[in-house]
């Protein structure tokens, strides 16, 4: 492994890459107990490490390979590093994207590349995008850039580990690496590990492509049936061989995380930089924090690779629904509370000052209601407390937290007809979002009346919005008009809307 310290000292990296900070995460740092430094690959030009390892393997070329050109496979970040590469070098570089690339990668290629980059868009993941483009290597007489497995590649990825050594001279912990292919693990672990051997280095991958983890297991490369794409700069089926074979000699373990710790940890980088890492970005975040907590650290020095920034801004809305239930910060529960005028109200009392993020209902039964509630909890044990009250009151309660099914769709269906209601009068609501404001607007309604229907989510804006229904008999109208007049919310009557008839009324 001595040519691999050899080779990353001498590498050609910094003719196009910069010298990324170590930053202190103030935030994250205090709430787990230990000291979090980022290493800020996001604030490459290109978003990403990749830059490093492939503009290296570039500029060992040949003048007559790089005039014949060059051609890659990547689902993204490494083609970004070979597109600007190839412009700053003078080349012709065609590249292979997966079909699922975000739209967001695919356009920076062409900014970064301009002319001098051809794309080609093929297969499903990142594993079909290669092997047609070593149909296309022998075919166009290329140059092949791997995205890992290549000894320069890894080489040019090493100068992190370089870097992070020299900027930070004080004990430190473990290093944590995001791996797809193996490519940015394998170079920081031949650095590190010859230099520093008592540091840690650990990789963190997603339970659904965790080709790194299970080769270890298993001592041999395996293939991987599917990946999945949440963190599609990770979405690799097989890892490299000579990735494979630097992380059996020096990487010390692979931890595993699902999709809500990866949100939870986007949400933690945000919180103490202001940048959104992609999901691949975030991964070594998410298993610091993880690792942290099972080995009940303390006033360790851990440093997470936050390797990529090219998020596609449609997924944003799904990692904030989600990140709270990651960091388990949201407890998601289905309450059974008697069907009666009055009960829903003691049920939100019960809840006490805890901030309530999302409440669903129906009316379906006459003597039973079904409430599909978010809760903001500060931790697990928080939440089997909140169960504990609630059944102590009897009424039956269902932990759905870390129910998927619950998560991802039950939460948008909770609803429909209901043709036993009489009497229903369908209003929106806008009000102040502020603890409390649920409360005040359940205590300012007569209690005769009973609620039919009641869907409220907490979306992060100054203002929450409640869609009620609510069985006010015709003779109550008065009342009615002086409840709305006096709780001071703006409102609108929904009852004649379409929608609603269509499918709830």
């Amino acid at each position: 492994m001595k040519t691999y310290l050899k080779r990353i000292l001498n590498a050609r990296v910094y003719d196009v890459a910069v010298e990324t900070p170590l930053e202190l995460a103030p935030n994250l740092s205090a709430r787990i107990g230990n000291k979090v430094l980022f290493k800020r690959e996001d604030m490459q030009p290109v978003f990403s490490f990749k830059l490093r390892g492939a503009y290296n393997k570039m500029a060992q070329l040949t003048r007559e390979q790089l005039k014949r050109g060059v051609i890659a496979a990547s689902a993204g970040n490494h083609a970004q590093g070979v597109a600007l590469s190839a412009a700053k070098l003078g080349c012709k570089a065609v590249i292979v994207m997966p079909t699922t690339t975000p739209q967001l990668k695919i356009d920076a290629v062409k900014h970064f590349g301009g002319k001098a980059v051809e794309i080609v868009l093929h297969g499903g993941s990142y594993s079909d995008a290669y092997a047609h483009a070593l149909e296309l290597e022998k075919k166009l007489k290329l140059t092949f850039v791997h995205p890992f497995d290549d000894p320069d590649v890894i080489a040019g990825q090493g100068t992190i580990g370089m870097e992070i050594l020299r900027q930070h001279t004080q004990p430190i912990h473990a290093i944590f690496c995001a791996i797809g292919g193996g490519g940015l693990i394998a170079g920081v672990a031949a650095y590190v590990k010859e230099v520093r051997p008592e540091i840690k280095i650990i990789g963190v991958q997603t339970s659904d492509s965790d080709a790194m983890y299970r080769s270890l297991k298993a001592k041999r490369r395996v293939t991987l049936h599917d990946v999945g794409l949440f963190s599609d700069g990770t979405a690799v089926k097989l890892v490299g061989e000579e990735t494979f074979r630097v992380c059996r000699k020096y990487v010390d373990e692979v931890i595993l995380v699902d999709t809500d710790a990866v949100c939870a940890a986007i949400k933690d980088v945000f919180q103490d930089t202001r940048s959104i890492l992609e999901p691949a970005g975030a991964l070594a975040v998410a298993g610091a924090k993880q690792y942290a907590q099972r080995e009940k650290l303390k006033g360790e020095t851990l440093i997470p690779i936050a390797c990529g920034a090219n998020m596609n801004f449609d997924r944003l809305r799904f990692v904030a629904e989600r990140a709270e239930i990651g960091e388990k910060r949201e407890a998601i529960l289905a309450v059974t509370i008697p069907e009666t005028p009055g009960s829903f109200r003691k049920f939100c009392s019960l809840l006490g000052n805890r901030n309530i993020t999302e409440f669903n209902y129906r009316y379906a039964d006459p003597k039973a209601a079904q409430v599909f509630v978010g809760v903001q909890v500060k931790d697990q044990s928080e939440t089997a407390k909140l169960v504990a009250t609630l059944e102590k009151s009897k009424l039956n309660t269902l932990d759905l937290t870390d129910n998927e099914m619950a998560k991802l769709h039950l939460r948008h269906l909770v609803g429909g007809h209901a043709p036993d209601v009489k009497d229903e009068i369908m209003f929106r609501f806008e009000f102040p979002e502020r603890p409390g404001a649920l409360m005040n607007f359940l205590n300012s309604m007569n209690h005769n009346w009973n609620i039919s229907l009641f869907h409220y989510r907490n979306h992060g804006a100054d203002y929450g919005r409640v869609l009620v229904g609510m069985q006010v008999p015709h003779h109550d109208k008065k009342a009615l008009k002086t409840f709305l007049d006096t709780l001071g919310y703006p409102y609108w009557d929904e009852s004649a809307n379409p929608a609603y008839r269509l499918f709830l009324g």
